[in-house]
């Protein structure tokens, strides 16, 4: 399936729910969700009405969640295979795997305002792991890494606004940032109580078991 390059807030229109894809503007009254929270399209309100099916009902979640966290479907796919082999819950493992990929750790830091946003900075190599570059949104963090704006990319305006911003707004339990060093932090792995609420692995497990 290929990119999605329209409209974002489509999105969370199409998939019932503010998944704040356009980071700063999903908490202003200019957000398109809160003031059209129905389907884009002609008959957008009309499907409102309309129930849906088990498999209806497990597809949307997992378009929900691939959304979330700006994946394509192989790469998604690919994750949940992953999680299907490894130890432990596979919804959970799922959310963890996701929840620890580079880009969702700059977005988490308070170091990006949005997912996208944190890919794209991710790709054009302005952070480094353990002081290593690494310029691959997908890569895994692990535990007591240590994830830092390069020293000749922090004069930025994005940066400096970034700063500024995780100096005031509270960040997950499993990360730590420290704005003065431009650093984070992984203190520890994700639980699922730190990961989102609004999300239901268990019907995307269900989707692929099928």
């Amino acid at each position: 399936m290929a990119k999605h390059t329209g409209p974002v807030c489509k999105i969370c229109r199409r998939e019932g729910e503010k998944l704040f894809l356009k980071g700063d503007r999903c908490h202003t009254e200019k957000c398109s969700f809160d003031r059209r929270p129905y389907p884009p399209g002609e008959h957008g309100k009309s499907n409102l009405r309309k129930k849906q099916s088990d498999f209806g009902l497990h597809l949307r979640e997992k378009q929900k969640v691939k959304r979330m966290y700006n994946l394509m479907e192989q790469q998604f796919r690919n994750y949940y295979k992953k999680a299907d082999q490894t130890k432990g819950m596979t919804g959970l493992m799922l959310l963890q795997f996701l929840e620890r990929r580079l880009d969702n750790i700059v977005f988490r830091l308070n170091f990006a305002p949005s997912r996208k946003a944190a890919r794209q900075l991710v790709t054009h190599s302005h952070f480094s792991v353990n002081g290593k570059s690494v310029r691959i949104p997908s890569f895994i963090v692990d535990e007591g890494d240590e994830i830092e704006i390069k020293e000749n990319k922090r004069d930025k305006k994005i940066f400096k606004v970034a700063m500024e911003v995780a100096k005031q707004n509270p960040i997950v339990e499993w990360l730590e940032v420290d704005p003065d060093k431009f650093k984070g932090i992984v203190k520890r792995l994700p639980e699922r109580e730190d990961m989102p609420q609004n999300i239901k692995e268990n019907l995307v497990v269900e989707y692929y078991s099928k």
